[in-house]
């Protein structure tokens, strides 16, 4: 993983310096232009033993097999205790424009698995006895459906591009984090509570071996209550949907749209002790990057809080101003000539429309400005990029919904900045 991620950033690093040598920019962003499908990376993970055998894909016998559904099933509880965690190992500014917009796996942590795997983690539920020995006929039964796994999935056709944490075969890909992302955070997040769950499955298992029961018997018995305690975490249907949100709350899964809010989750007392006991993050280390996190978040919303201020001031409006005053000399010269209304009745309105515009964005600016100077007064990095979240974003898109409109109005040969459609395709 290490080399991967690796990889990733000097490949991130080599194209912007390529990009630059031919005069061309990349755009990292993961949500450059609205209404055009964002960037994320899709971060494939599963886990190989000293000998080179991935532990996440089946293999010919029912035991090789065992061993798939231990590390399977403790991978899905994992997420499935950590959920949030796992979210805010990928919450930032420009993912937040991305995460639930119809084009990218929604902010709520589920795991997509396919139909027959899920069958298969349902026969585990029903024939698994909790108490009592196995008889050796549902043993053999159990063994002969374990070995079928890797048959079933041979033909699996199963695919869910909505899921943000879904099985593929023999890997979990992670599709929720942001182009502009370095993976290593959210790659330390999962190892550590996947780390984290096999320690506990073990320390289970142990527990009812001492208590005589026989090891396999063992190990099915703990995979088979934490299928049962992870059934909330597990959706199959369309991510993207707004039935999901609700089915979501009714489960008891986070919907966290908030960046500041979903980083919250590092300072849990469940993330803490995965991280301290696990000897990943020391609690002051934990406490930096949460602090980091959130300051860079600030940084960001205020950096294009000002750009965009500027830009709809000192460029914007006195761009709209100039046309708006060709189109009263247009007037003023149809007037002169006496001609009627009606040969001037359209520059009227549109004179009027950029009247309203110019308006609004001069109030909405300075409404923004405001916001930005009482959220800078806020002592309390979590309470300062909670108040930039809340009330300075939504002045963005206020703003930038009437500029958009002044764009299509505006005479093309004096509008001062690349218009939108001019970005996308060459002019």
């Amino acid at each position: 993983i290490n080399r991967a991620v690796d990889h990733n950033q000097l490949l991130m690093d080599l194209i912007d310096k390529v990009a630059a040598n031919h005069h061309l920019k990349v755009l990292l962003h993961e949500k450059p232009y609205a209404g055009i499908n964002g960037s994320g990376k899709h971060n494939n993970w599963s886990l190989v033993s000293n000998t080179g055998k991935n532990l996440l894909s089946p293999g010919s016998t029912p035991k090789t097999n065992l061993q798939f559904l231990t590390f399977f099933i403790n991978t899905i509880k994992a997420v499935q205790d950590n959920a949030d965690l796992l979210r805010a190992s990928i919450a930032s500014a420009g993912n937040a424009h991305r995460l639930g917009a119809n084009e990218a796996p929604p902010a709520i942590m589920s795991i997509f698995i396919g139909s027959q795997l899920t069958s298969v983690l349902e026969e585990i539920e029903k024939k698994v006895t909790t108490k009592g020995s196995m008889s050796p006929e549902l043993k053999t039964e159990l063994k002969l459906n374990i070995g079928k796994i890797p048959e079933l999935l041979k033909d699996n056709t199963d695919r869910n591009r909505t899921s943000p944490f879904a099985f593929t075969g023999n890997k979990f890909e992670f599709r929720a984090v942001g182009s502009s992302t370095n993976s290593s955070s959210p790659m330390i997040v999962l190892n550590t509570i996947v780390a984290h769950q096999l320690k506990i499955f073990k320390t289970e298992v142990d527990a009812l071996i001492n208590k005589k029961v026989k090891k396999d018997v063992a190990i099915l018995r703990v995979l088979r209550k934490y299928i049962v305690e992870s059934k909330d975490i597990l959706f199959e249907g369309n991510g993207y949907g707004e039935e999901w949100k609700a089915i979501a709350k009714k489960r008891n899964l986070s919907n966290i749209t908030s960046t500041p809010i979903a980083l919250d989750a590092y300072l849990s007392k469940q993330s803490v002790e995965v991280f301290t006991k696990n000897e990943v993050f020391t609690e002051l280390e934990i406490n930096a990057r949460h602090s980091i996190l959130l300051e860079e978040f600030t940084k960001k919303i205020q950096i294009e809080s000002r750009v965009a201020g500027d830009l709809a001031i000192n460029h914007i409006i006195p761009t709209a101003i100039t046309y708006q005053t060709k189109l009263v000399q247009n007037i003023n010269g149809l007037q002169n000539l006496k001609l009627g209304q009606e040969y001037y009745k359209i520059q009227l309105a549109i004179v009027k429309e950029i009247s309203d515009h110019i308006a609004e964005i001069k109030v909405l600016v300075d409404k923004m400005t405001d916001a930005r100077r009482k959220a800078n007064k806020i002592e309390s990095p979590r309470e300062c990029a909670i108040s930039y979240h809340d009330k300075v974003v939504p002045y963005l898109q206020n703003i930038r919904r009437h500029v958009d409109k002044l764009e299509i109005i505006v005479d093309d040969e004096i509008w001062p900045l690349p218009k939108y459609r001019e970005m996308i395709t060459l002019k």
